[in-house]
């Protein structure tokens, strides 16, 4: 057993630090307050490659690994969650999904550009009516032909103003005895006639990213842009949150360790009765609390991060690192506002927007509730996790750095120069 990180781990690690911290953190408080997405986050992202951080080179990624990809979800929501979701969106949802599940002619298509940061991709899953009960969802896909008529509206949708396509979850079998069945996921082009977007204002927190509604009026979708079977919706649907779930828990444990370091830093800065803060035993123990909070979430995504490189089937794993790392960031940026008491409770400080940013996780890509009843089942036997027609691809360095043209190698150089 080995808890070093390999110097391509340490390398992704500084490159996605160094971005976040010189880039992003020193406007993002103003992108918070003005509720606006910074127009280069995308763009120099994906000129990073840490949009295709970790795909085989073939397909214009960085070659690297899937703990790669959590150390860059760390890094990121170490500064802002916004940063983490477009991971989660884009890489984690749907990119992960097709390369899982797509065909060739489909990677071609669309996990290549979505790679390459040239296409932005989207999940649609939730809906008005539909959230934890996906089986409830009321969307639907009417064969016609050799495509699909799609109807429908999809809810809180992260990047759906920004995205070029979307995996989206519909109705295809109304009549399935197991409603469940009756789902089929699609490759929707944003840009088709009938689809129409908005973004939702308001939030609570993530307010520096770009989250929305889709509407889809007659929207007809190709029957070559079927991922998967028809019938295996709710299959592909869980598999994306697997992997979405896994960048969550990454990008919480970030968020875990920016709490910390803003409570240490205030702690030793700010003086009450004559000395720092820090030298009181009750802000001690917050702080001591943030240690072994970050400490566990960490070793809990890297676990999941390690099985998803050996093929093993993860959705356990991945569900409990979920579920802790989001309610131990949710506790921990409630102690950093306390530990700042009233300057906690103004935007002047990055942990009231901690707070709010952290209260998403534990509702999105699966409640707290929704987990907890999850590890409940797997302890009683009641849970069993089936075997998937098409697993997520082990990492195979000698497969995944297998440079196929020029244009790949370049890729893999983006890393390596930034």
């Amino acid at each position: 057993m080995d808890f070093a990180l390999s110097t391509e781990h340490l390398m992704v690690q500084q490159m996605v630090r160094e971005f976040a911290q010189r880039e992003v953190a020193p406007i993002i408080r103003e992108c918070d307050r003005t509720q606006q997405m910074a127009s280069f986050v995308l763009e120099r992202m994906a000129a990073l490659g840490i949009l295709g951080i970790c795909f085989p080179l073939k397909y214009g990624g960085q070659g690297m690994d899937y703990i790669s990809l959590g150390l860059a979800c760390e890094e990121l929501e170490a500064v802002d969650t916004t940063l983490r979701v477009v991971m989660s969106v884009h890489v984690g949802l749907n990119s992960l999904g097709i390369f899982q599940w797509g065909s060739e002619e489909q990677k071609e298509r669309f996990l290549i550009p979505q790679v390459k940061g040239e296409k932005i991709a989207c999940f649609g899953l939730s809906e008005p009516g539909a959230g934890s009960d996906v089986a409830n969802l009321s969307c639907t896909a009417r064969k016609d032909g050799d495509s699909y008529v799609l109807n429908g509206e999809k809810m809180w949708i992260s990047l759906a103003t920004k995205a070029h396509h979307a995996l989206v979850v519909a109705r295809t079998n109304p009549e399935a005895q197991d409603p469940h069945d009756g789902l089929s996921a699609f490759l929707v082009e944003l840009n088709s006639p009938g689809v129409s977007r908005g973004d939702i204002h308001g939030k609570l927190g993530v307010r520096a990213g770009s989250t929305g509604w889709i509407a889809f009026q007659d929207v007809r979708v190709p029957e070559a842009n079927r991922l998967g079977e028809e019938g295996e919706g709710f299959k592909i649907a869980m598999s994306c949150l697997d992997n979405g779930r896994y960048t969550v828990a990454a990008g919480a444990t970030g968020l875990i360790r920016a709490c910390l370091e803003a409570s240490v830093k205030y702690a030793t800065e700010r003086k009450a009765f004559g000395r720092e803060i820090g030298k009181f035993q009750l802000i001690q123990q917050k702080i001591a609390y943030m240690v072994q909070s970050y400490e566990a979430a960490r070793l809990l995504y890297l676990r999941a991060g390690w099985m998803k490189n050996k093929g093993l089937r993860n959705t356990k794993e991945t569900s409990l690192a979920k579920w802790f790392a989001t309610d131990a960031s949710f506790q921990a940026a409630s102690e950093a506002v306390q530990i700042h008491g009233a300057y906690g409770y103004s935007d002047e400080y990055p942990v009231e927007r901690y707070l709010r940013n952290a209260k998403g996780a534990v509702i999105y890509e699966g409640t707290s509730e929704i987990h907890q009843l999850m590890q409940a089942g797997y302890a009683l036997g009641y849970r069993q996790d089936g075997q998937l027609r098409c697993e997520l691809p082990p990492y195979d360095p000698d497969v995944w750095l297998a440079e196929t043209t020029s244009e790949s190698k370049n890729q893999k150089d983006k890393v390596k120069s930034t």
